[in-house]
């Protein structure tokens, strides 16, 4: 256990590991059009955008358990 889990007396649900992953720009083949590479940017935007909801969720889910008592 390490000194602080043992400090605070909790132990940290750990992050999954989507929250973890990067998202990879969309691929670029030569000669594509334009509109279909930024179709495929926008949709790999979407997913990081989802992505970070989900880190967001898991934060703040963890904070209203662990988080200060008033």
């Amino acid at each position: 256990m390490m000194k602080g889990q043992a400090a605070a007396g909790i132990t940290l649900p750990p992050l999954p590991d989507d929250l973890r992953r990067q998202e990879a720009h969309a691929p670029v083949a030569e000669g594509e059009p334009v509109i279909a590479i930024l179709a495929r940017e926008r949709q790999a935007l979407d997913r990081a955008n989802a992505r970070q909801g989900r880190s967001v969720q898991f934060y703040d889910d963890l904070a209203s358990r662990f988080g200060p008592r008033r």
